[in-house]
């Protein structure tokens, strides 16, 4: 089993994950596992949709290549928290979440008794099958479980130090693209309210003694992320990595390309 991300994280390891989509295959993830570099990735349900097999699946890929995962979802659907957990990832994100309210409750659909209301079947991955006693499944799943809240709306910003103040909230996970949206600079990630967005959430961070992550798209976003103390990376997915692929041999090869 690869070390948990929660694991790295809560140490204060910087980690880079890369995010699993519309071009979801194992044999993608295996190779991302033996390029090496990576500590994990993230599937993201919430614009891909991925079914239950293809969550088992991706999970599964990462074990054998020494990669975590956790998944993100909307926060929509209780059940749809504890089955990506019975899948085999090992965390859960929630996305466009507004208020510590909202966070507060994805936290209790991602958590057993007493400090949450997850719906206890112990006859997934992360409960062996049924082949651990259901007290030991739910007191490790409950320390064990990795829990991220996506910090990218404008309410979001406001409510962070809420947010990130709340019980079982491992990490903040800042979203670029619709941060940037809610703040009225779409795409411009340096733009400084987009910078500012980004202090108030790092401190609210620091003031909680949790880490934050964040979309990164280029070196320079990066390198900035990382000097205000981003902790997870996120600087590529499947879709962009055969885009630049295909850009890579059109470039080697431009000379079939031309006219």
């Amino acid at each position: 089993m690869p070390e948990s991300l929660k694991t790295r994280i809560t140490r204060g390891d910087r980690v880079v994950v890369f995010a699993v989509s519309r071009v979801f295959h194992p044999n993608m993830i295996q190779m991302f596992g033996i390029h090496g570099g990576f500590d994990g990735f993230w599937i993201d349900h919430e614009h891909a949709g991925l079914t239950v097999e293809q969550m088992e699946l991706a999970a599964m890929a990462g074990r054998t290549s020494g990669l975590d995962s956790f998944v993100r979802v909307a926060p929509t659907d209780y059940a749809l928290v504890t089955r990506c957990l019975e899948s085999g990832a090992s965390g859960v994100m929630a996305a466009q979440i507004n208020t510590a309210e909202q966070a507060e409750e994805f936290v209790q659909w991602s958590k057993f008794a007493p400090r949450g209301r997850r719906g206890l079947n112990a006859g997934g991955f992360d409960g062996r099958f049924g082949n651990v006693s259901v007290a030991e499944f739910c007191e490790r799943a409950n320390r064990e479980t990795f829990v991220a809240i996506q910090i990218e709306t404008a309410d979001a910003v406001e409510n962070c130090e809420a947010i990130a103040a709340i019980d079982g909230v491992d990490l903040l996970f800042v979203g670029p693209s619709d941060l940037s949206q809610a703040l009225g600079v779409t795409g411009d990630f340096m733009h400084a309210r987009c910078v500012e967005a980004i202090d108030r959430v790092a401190a609210a961070c620091r003031d909680a003694g949790i880490h934050w992550g964040a979309v990164t798209t280029t070196a320079d976003h990066a390198r900035m992320l990382s000097e205000k103390g981003c902790t997870m990376l996120s600087p590529t997915n499947d879709v962009r990595m055969v885009n630049a692929g295909i850009k890579a041999v059109k470039g080697q090869f431009d000379f079939l390309f031309e006219g």
